[in-house]
């Protein structure tokens, strides 16, 4: 059986390596367009600033290793221009322009996704760059390390224009994100993307969102960039406002696509026709929890889909599961990671969703590097169904995200999740791990045990005609609040009237609670805690 491959890196890759593993007598050959067969894409922003030190380091494999290690034929710089699926041949064109007709019995289409390149006045200017290919990345590096660059402008606030900025940011060299759209991270609800946002800005990077860039100027060079708020300098340009799948040359094959352009496949990764299967970011395979058709363009899910589709080939029964939105990114001095649903499309998949936003320890606080977790979770307010969550931190947010797709993966409520066994000693975690510190504080607010407000609720100005209370373990000194120590309400009665409405304020959270708690002893029935605390909310912005 003769298995042809359209591109490499990622899905393309893993398909042939892991039937060469398990068929050592397949006959496989892989065309791709590129110059590479395999390379760390995701790795690709850590080169800039040093991180990772040697361009071959971004290498996995070259085409003779690759070839060496599974037996598959590999032919780079080689764009297959039509499939034709009534003859079982592909055309391509090699690196001299040469025509070549390729038949096959199974054909795998891993072509991926190249960066979108607006349409604006002055993108080919030099000193514009993208970040999609080690060359890419090569050229990008090159330019900053010899000094002429002072101010960079990324264009685009998702995963990769975020790790740009940081990694550009680590060189001294100015830096600036635009994105238009209303929040960077698509994905993370508005308070978790604005806090992200503050951070970022204090640590020297300003981030504008609602931002559209319309026009790039220099004389040859890149030296201005014109959005529809302001003009800026500029000595370099990172585009990164998306990708786009490979899949135009497919058009007239009769496959059938998905609206934006990939190709619809289902759980064995075969696509409408026979012997044509696809797999990574040119293909929309579903979401784990919905089953609905989802695009997951992540390295991960690449590799995923690569494994099942090789056993499918093989004649084996294996399904791909599907994605939940599950990320992770780095940036400076905070970590950020989510899967599962935010309240949006929590709503929009037609859950009635509730959510709360604490603010944990991330181990034993007097653990010499202790932080904290800022985490917000989401569960279905009847079923009590756990349905996504966003953590913020300087530590491992990975490990709670990473539960959080255990939850999704098995379909878990908040009564599963509240007593797990999970590993704990004072350098890794907390007595009551963080993940379920914050599943018992959602019980308690979908019980009624905690009355609080959202971050975002208190945004909207629902606090209002709430007099705010300070409840820290000592005075904030917050202009015009009244402090009351909940460690001696018993013996000190505040001197608030029983019927007043009362914002709990504390740095945290956990102190405004257990003051709520005490209060309501006293017959204070109207009280309300901020969830994430002054540590989390702006209050003088309410």
């Amino acid at each position: 059986m003769k298995i042809v491959i359209i591109g490499g890196v990622a899905a393309g890759t893993k398909v042939a390596a892991k039937i060469s593993r398990e068929n050592p007598e397949a006959e496989l050959l892989i065309l791709t367009k590129g110059k590479h067969i395999s390379y760390a894409g995701c790795g690709l922003p850590y080169y800039l600033s040093g991180v990772i030190e040697k361009p071959e380091e971004l290498i996995v494999n070259t085409p003779e290793s690759f070839e060496g290690l599974t037996g598959a034929k590999v032919l780079v710089e080689t764009e297959v221009t039509k499939v034709l699926p009534d003859e079982k041949v592909v055309i391509a064109k090699d690196a001299q322009g040469q025509e070549m007709r390729v038949d096959y019995d199974k054909l795998v289409i891993a072509t991926g996704a190249d960066s979108v390149k607006p349409p604006i006045p002055g993108i080919d200017l030099e000193g514009v760059y993208y970040l999609r290919t080690p060359e890419d990345t090569y050229e990008l590096h090159d330019a900053l390390k010899e000094g002429n660059i002072k101010r960079a402008l990324v264009v685009g606030g998702g995963f990769i224009g975020l790790e740009a900025a940081e990694n550009i940011d680590k060189l001294g060299i100015r830096t600036v994100v635009i994105d238009m759209a209303p929040q960077i991270l698509p994905g993370f609800d508005p308070e978790m993307a604005a806090f992200i946002e503050n951070h970022l800005a204090q640590r020297g990077i300003m981030v504008f969102t609602g931002t559209m860039l319309k026009e790039l100027e220099g004389d040859g060079r890149v030296e201005r960039a014109v959005t529809d708020r302001r003009a800026m300098k500029v000595d370099a340009v990172v585009m990164s406002v998306g990708i786009r799948p490979n899949t135009a040359f497919l058009r007239d094959t009769g496959l059938e696509f998905a609206p934006n352009g990939t190709i619809l496949v289902n759980e064995k990764l075969e696509t409408n026709l026979p012997d044509i299967y696809a797999a990574g970011d040119c293909a929309t395979t579903k979401n784990a929890f919905t089953g609905k058709a989802a695009w997951s363009p992540m390295g991960s899910s690449a590799n995923m889909e690569g494994r099942v589709l090789a056993h499918t080939l093989l004649g084996e029964e294996k399904s791909f599961k599907g994605s939940l939105g599950t990320a992770v990114v780095h940036l400076p001095g905070l970590n950020c990671g989510k899967t599962g649903f935010s309240m949006e499309t929590a709503k929009a998949e037609g859950y009635d969703p509730v959510s709360v936003t604490a603010v944990v320890d991330d181990k034993a606080h007097y653990y010499p590097d202790a932080g904290i977790f800022y985490i917000k979770m989401i569960a279905d307010r009847e079923t009590e169904k756990f349905l996504g969550i966003q953590v913020l931190g300087e530590g491992a947010v990975d490990k709670v995200v990473d539960l959080g797709v255990m939850a999704l993966s098995f379909k878990a409520t908040l009564s599963d999740l509240e007593d797990l066994d999970l590993a704990y000693a004072p350098p890794f975690s907390t007595a009551i791990h963080p993940f379920v510190h914050v599943v018992n504080v959602l019980k308690n607010k979908l019980d009624g045990r905690l009355h609080s407000i959202t971050p975002t609720e208190y945004q909207e100005g629902k606090a209002e005609g709430y007099r705010k209370i300070d409840a820290h373990i000592e005075p904030a000194g917050l202009a015009g609040v009244e402090y009351v120590d909940y460690a001696k309400l018993a013996d000190k009665p505040p001197s608030m009237e029983k019927d007043e409405k009362l914002l709990l304020l504390c740095s945290k959270g956990k102190r405004a609670y257990l003051t709520q708690n005490r209060l309501g002893s006293l017959g204070y029935k109207d009280t309300l805690v901020l969830e994430g605390g002054t540590l989390f909310n702006n209050i003088e912005d309410n």
